[in-house]
């Protein structure tokens, strides 16, 4: 730039920048490069003399003068500090757009020049508002689904000294939990004391494990709803993650699970009920069948006595000459003794009479009916042969061990095709354990789950009700194993012998 007349030198003619050169005494434009140009609109359209107001609509006159005043003087080879400020340059249709102008200040033959140097920042400020757009868009779409989620969404956050806060709760904590958001933000410890004190400890260990091994933290508790009166049951899933300063927080949901908690207690107490009738039932059932089988042993067991005895006495008195009366009399008698052995084989059936002796002796009778009735080995281990169970287990718990036993050897010899069966029984602390084992070819889980498997399910219901349990597991070697636990009834402490010393 040089002469009367500056101008732009031709490497900032075909800049891609704007650049405007402006006289800073009369603010008027003294040159301006091709880029300007097109983006002003005034290709071919002459802008020297123009007022530089003229294309900065949104700088007054006096606010150009005063920063071409804080430009200050030259700081080297004729150029000043910068000054950058973002404006709005206006087009010669009367549109504008938004830019950044970069001002020096520069000194040309004695004449004050300021140098614009302007960046179009219309596709940026385009991108922007795109952005702002999409943010938006995206805030409104997630304070939808959070406002219409059944629950309260939240975020919690655990300092490192300890206190806590809630940063973030949506619209459904008035809901649930009869608490206005701002209101649980500004105090945030009204959280734990709605919850009542019997459940406090479990929610504040489920929040120190979530918190040292940052798992997920999932937890169910009880809360008193002022506002209502009333207790509701919450459940609560988070997810934590580090924040800055040794913190942590958690992202999660709270639901209203009252519901499905009585329906659930519903059921428990239900399916007790109904277990006490199933039990009931059983010991219905056992003891009508030791009645009959009483009567059985004893009516018709009497009744056959006598009949083989008069037979026996008819017998010895037929006339030799007869043979064809003596042949009845004999088939008769041998009828009457197959009779009574079967009468004998039903009462047992019914109720075995060895059940008196204890559950020891009658497991081991019955192991041995087993082995000679199916023709598979069975082996009957005890830790104590002599195992004194008579205190510390009923008649009825008895009867009821017995028969899963039975259905666990019928079981054996309908499906396992098994040629050895292995029981023990032993005493574990205050638990009696039965364990029968087969080397048969095992059980499939889906086998369990058939819905007409009575057998086992009838097996596990007697289990529980006695107080215990009926798993099922493979046995060592192949097979299955069918282990009942029950709980001995405490032992009775004897009473003291009375003293033999005259008083």
């Amino acid at each position: 730039m040089t002469g009367l007349d500056p101008a732009l030198a031709a490497p900032m003619q075909a800049a891609p920048a704007e650049i405007y050169l402006i006289d800073a005494d009369t603010l008027t434009l003294v040159d301006v490069n091709g880029t300007a140009r097109t983006n002003l609109g005034y290709d071919g359209t002459p802008l020297k003399g123009m007022p530089a107001a003229t294309i900065l609509p949104s700088l007054a006159e006096g606010q150009l003068q005063d920063l071409a005043a804080t430009l200050g003087e030259d700081i080297g080879e004729g150029i000043s500090e910068q000054h950058c400020l973002r404006t709005s340059l206006r087009r010669a249709d009367g549109s504008t757009y938004p830019a950044r102008l970069t001002f020096l200040r520069a000194q040309r033959d004695g004449r004050a020049l300021l140098v614009a140097i302007g960046d179009d920042l219309s596709t940026e400020q385009a991108a922007a508002t795109a952005l702002a757009h999409a943010l938006a868009q995206y805030e409104a779409r997630f304070n939808a689904i959070v406002n219409h989620t059944p629950g309260l969404v939240y975020q919690f956050l655990l300092h490192a000294d300890g206190t806590h806060a809630f940063p973030y709760l949506s619209e459904g904590c008035a809901p649930l939990l009869g608490v206005q958001p701002l209101a649980l933000q500004a105090d945030p410890d009204l959280f734990l004391r709605l919850i009542l004190p019997e459940d406090r400890k479990g929610y504040l260990e489920a929040m120190a494990v979530s918190k040292i091994g940052l798992s997920s933290w999932n937890w169910e508790g009880r809360i008193w709803i002022d506002a209502w009166k009333d207790v509701k049951w919450i459940n609560l899933r988070a997810t934590p993650h580090t924040a800055p300063n040794g913190a942590v927080q958690w992202d999660g949901i709270m639901t209203n699970i009252t519901d499905s908690k009585n329906e659930q207690q519903d059921a428990l107490r239900s399916r007790a009920r109904l277990a006490e009738l199933t039990d009931h039932i059983e010991q219905v059932k056992e003891q009508e069948r030791a009645r009959i089988a009483r009567e059985i042993h004893d009516d018709l067991g009497g009744n056959l006595t006598a009949i083989k005895m008069a037979l026996s006495m008819l017998s010895s008195r037929l006339p030799p000459e007869q043979p064809q009366l003596l042949e009845k009399a004999t088939y008769l008698d041998d009828l009457v003794d197959r009779t009574i052995e079967a009468v004998h084989r039903i009462s047992l059936d019914l109720r075995p009479s060895t059940l008196d002796l204890g559950i020891v002796a009658a497991l081991e009778w019955q192991a041995r009916e087993f082995e000679k009735q199916a023709g598979i080995a069975c082996i009957f281990r005890s830790a104590d042969r002599a195992l004194d169970l008579e205190h510390e287990l009923d008649p009825d718990h008895a009867a009821a061990l017995f028969r899963i036993f039975q259905e666990a050897l019928t079981n054996v010899a309908k499906h396992a095709g098994a040629t050895r069966v292995t029981v023990t029984l032993r005493r574990v602390r205050q638990h009696l354990v039965l364990a029968i084992c087969d080397n048969g070819r095992g059980i499939a889980a889906a086998d369990r789950l058939k819905p007409h498997s009575f057998g086992l399910r009838g097996m596990s219901e007697r289990a529980r009700a006695l107080g215990g349990t009926l798993t099922l597991s493979a046995a060592p070697g192949g097979g299955t194993m069918v282990t009942i636990k029950i709980r001995l009834a405490p032992a009775s402490t004897p009473a003291p012998a009375p003293s033999s010393e005259p008083r």
